[in-house]
């Protein structure tokens, strides 16, 4: 009888592992609400580029060596404003970065020359009937 009663503790210790822990509830943790950014590049060759993506600890993604055009639709998490940098190469040459939020163009800059920057950014504001989970 004992060894019995110990197999069903052992199986409910072993159960909650594998479960999680969390008793097969749902996750109590808030989703983070999203914006559609669209950052696009245009230019010949190549730059690097760093841009906010969809990490709410804010940390930026960065593509070496990203082939021009380049485009993506990410989405952003609300509360991290979405910018992006174009860095050219030794090279030179002309690249411009546009930045569009929830499909609304909001600003453009133009990097020229050797080692040329530009950034572009905007704010990213919140809209309740347009975030998505």
């Amino acid at each position: 009888m004992a060894a019995a009663v110990l197999a069903a503790c052992d199986g409910l210790v072993l159960y909650g592992v594998l479960d999680g822990g969390d008793g097969g509830k749902e996750s109590a943790r808030p989703r983070t609400p999203t914006a559609s950014v669209t950052y696009e590049v245009t230019g010949r060759g190549t730059a690097d580029l760093t841009f906010q993506a969809a990490d709410e600890s804010g940390k930026a993604t960065v593509v070496r060596s990203a082939r021009l055009p380049w485009r993506t639709t990410v989405d952003v998490p609300v509360g991290h404003d979405p910018p992006i940098s174009i860095v050219l190469g030794e090279g030179g040459g002309t690249a411009r970065c546009t930045l569009a939020i929830r499909g609304s163009h909001v600003q453009s800059a133009t990097a020229t020359g050797p080692f040329g920057r530009a950034t572009c950014s905007g704010a990213l504001p919140a809209a309740p009937a347009e975030t998505r989970d």
